[in-house]
């Protein structure tokens, strides 16, 4: 499956080495927007952009993501969970709701279908 992966590793300050990965799948297909994993220190950190859970999406092979939930420009809490448990990261951190799009409570719609083996960090509250 060809996900148009682009491999560059980067070094920075001399003190490790960074492996960037642009993934092009994000919505909508047409602009070509697209998400990166960052590798570093062994770690694979996802950060989707403003992506929907689609089918290509859901390959995606991460140890910590950071997943939109909004549901106006990217997918909803409840597809966002469905992502999250097809690629089954140890940590996972939703995004794009709260403010201009999505509400607080979209946070709590999500944490509630993830499967209880993904840590879901919550950086959002209305406190």
């Amino acid at each position: 499956m060809d996900l148009a992966r682009d491999h560059r590793p980067e070094r920075r300050s001399g003190i490790r080495e960074i492996l960037r990965e642009k993934i092009r799948f994000c919505h909508p297909k047409r602009n070509a927007w697209v998400g990166y994993i960052i590798c570093m220190d062994g770690i694979r950190y996802y950060y989707s952009g403003d992506s929907d859970a689609t089918k290509e999406a859901k390959t995606v092979d991460c140890d910590v993501a950071f997943i939109p939930i909004g549901g106006t420009y990217t997918t909803n809490a409840r597809d966002a969970a469905e992502w999250v448990n097809a690629i089954k990261p140890a940590v996972v951190v939703p995004v794009h709701y709260g403010s201009i799009v999505g509400k607080l409570q979209d946070a709590d719609v999500f944490k509630e279908r993830v499967s209880d083996d993904i840590q879901v960090v919550i950086k959002i509250t209305g406190e």
